[in-house]
């Protein structure tokens, strides 16, 4: 799929770079963190509308799965970026950032404060740092460089992206013949290597240039809260949720088939795991999850962590995270 999926699920190319987003508000943090809750409360603080920060939500039908906003808090306060495709689409970070891009000034034309709520860090590091999409693929081109590679071997193909995109080379192994075609094709379109184009994204900003929140909790806290979500997903009726699902499309698409809890179930309806095999496979890899997304916020110079624990309701963090944003940005 190449191109940007817009509202009417018509497809049209994107090509160019986005820039990188600072003036927003950011509230992330790892699964199960009580995202939605705090960023309900602080959209209604800082008179904001929120913009869906996750990979999973812009997918009809998969609503226990990704513990989407409940339909009363998406009444209370406008969502946006959430049901907009079919599960059985695929939407890359491309597409997710010009989508935002084009919701961002809709909502400003409106006179309202943009809040970005979810846990998909390279979402977030897409819209604090830009993307570089680059160029539509250019199919005989790259048949041509496959049938090439086959003739000749990968590794001269990486020598030959050595010497137009030494940056480029030097970051991929050798036998990675996808993004290596990808490097050779972008040059050979635009005529600009595309490392450069991509160096902005590996470009920070401090924390205090930013309004970007992480919920962190402790480890042991944030499992029991994972333990807990996983047990209410399956008691509210998440097998049934993907049955619909399958009876409906036959399988779901390569992004919406990624979603921890659904492949799982997956696998339980075709009788590869028991019910309670399933439910720990799920208690496991949210786990795990869980663990990437915070290496990922560890690394964002842009974020600012806010350590919670049982106490904290969520208007009371909205409020510290309102604070502490307006002393970054003083009107």
């Amino acid at each position: 799929m190449h191109g940007q999926v817009d509202s009417d699920g018509t497809m049209r190319d994107v090509y160019g770079p986005f820039p990188r987003v600072l003036d927003c508000w950011y509230l992330t943090g790892p699964t199960a963190a009580g995202k939605t809750g705090v960023g309900v409360e602080l959209a209604r603080r800082i008179g904001a509308e929120v913009i869906s920060l996750d990979s999973m939500a812009v997918y009809r039908g998969m609503d226990i799965g990704t513990a989407k906003p409940t339909p009363a808090q998406r009444q209370d306060v406008p969502h946006h970026l959430i049901d907009i495709l079919e599960p059985d689409q695929d939407f890359s970070v491309a597409n997710y950032v010009e989508a935002a891009h084009r919701t961002m000034g809709e909502i400003r034309r409106r006179g309202r404060e943009v809040l970005f709520v979810g846990g998909t860090p390279m979402y977030l590091k897409a819209m604090l740092r830009g993307i570089y999409q680059g160029p539509p693929a250019d199919w005989e081109f790259r048949r041509a460089v496959e049938e090439e590679a086959r003739r000749v071997g990968i590794e001269a193909l990486h020598d030959r992206l050595s010497l137009v995109d030494p940056l480029s080379a030097a970051k991929l192994h050798q036998h990675d013949v996808r993004r290596i075609i990808r490097a050779l094709e972008v040059y050979k379109i635009t005529g600009v290597p595309l490392s450069h184009e991509q160096l902005q994204f590996e470009e920070g900003t401090p924390a205090d240039r930013c309004r970007v929140f992480v919920l962190g909790w402790s480890r042991a806290d944030l499992h029991r809260r994972i333990d807990a979500r996983v047990a209410g997903m399956f008691a509210t009726g998440l097998i049934d949720e993907v049955r619909l699902l399958l009876a409906r499309f036959g399988s779901l698409g390569r992004t919406a088939s990624q979603a921890v809890g659904y492949r799982e179930v997956i696998s339980l309806l075709r009788g590869e795991l028991t019910q309670d095999a399933a439910e720990r496979r799920v208690r496991v890899r949210t786990h795990q999850f869980a663990r990437r997304q915070e290496t990922w916020f560890r690394s964002l110079s842009e974020c600012r962590r806010l350590e919670l624990d049982d106490a904290a309701c969520p208007a009371e963090v909205a409020r510290r995270v309102a604070e502490l944003g307006r002393a970054a940005f003083p009107t």
